[in-house]
């Protein structure tokens, strides 16, 4: 199910509100990730954006197709309770993300078991290792199998890609977890469960 409901666009809110926050962020771009965590402006409604289910954005039922404007945008994205928002310093505007807002479109693995490394990149560029900060989820969903996340930023998560989930599930084993036998998959002295063990054939089958 979407995220942030939209109820309703003006024109107000959507009729100029991508240049005005193009022009509020343009004299910050090249200083790293905005501190949108400190920034706590007046909510001024929603705006026509959406991130569909595979990580494309779209304005007024367009695509955006400059990636770099994309990438702009990710970065003042922030999580709001249940709510998506865009945030600069001087206006907060809601968008609607179907699913994660980022995709974990390349992932690259070193070593093995508990010492084993994986990082990831989403489609906007962002680097995580897994890791603390960085964890690993899974969903299961009826008729989709598996659904492999991995946490980026402020409660923001990527989902990894169908072609990835499968060479993530490649890396899994099964576990104890609290007297339960768990398939998942381990990185950074870690273990991310994922399903029960007497569930994983089929749920690989679907992934």
């Amino acid at each position: 199910m979407p995220h942030a409901a939209n109820p309703g666009f003006s024109m107000s809110s959507s009729g100029n509100a991508m240049e005005r926050m193009v022009a509020a962020l343009q004299g910050g771009q090249g200083r790293g990730l905005p501190p949108v965590e400190r920034w706590n402006p007046d909510f001024c409604g929603h705006i026509d954006m959406r991130i569909a289910s595979d990580g494309t954005w779209f304005y007024m039922g367009t695509p955006i197709g400059r990636p770099a404007l994309v990438k702009l945008f990710s970065s003042v994205l922030r999580r709001d309770g249940d709510d998506y928002v865009l945030v600069t310093p001087v206006e907060k505007l809601g968008i609607v993300v179907e699913d994660a807002p980022f995709q974990a479109v390349e992932m690259a693995v070193e070593g093995d078991g508990n010492e084993r490394s994986i990082a990831f990149r989403t489609q906007v560029d962002d680097l995580v290792a897994v890791g603390p900060a960085h964890a690993i989820r899974f969903e299961r969903e009826a008729g989709d199998g598996l659904k492999p996340y991995v946490h980026v930023r402020r409660g923001l998560w990527a989902r990894v890609t169908r072609a990835l989930t499968y060479d993530l599930l490649a890396l899994g084993e099964v576990r104890d977890v609290d007297g339960v036998a768990m398939f998942g998959v381990a990185a950074a002295g870690a273990f991310y469960p994922a399903v029960p063990a007497s569930d994983i054939e089929g749920e690989t089958e679907r992934a």
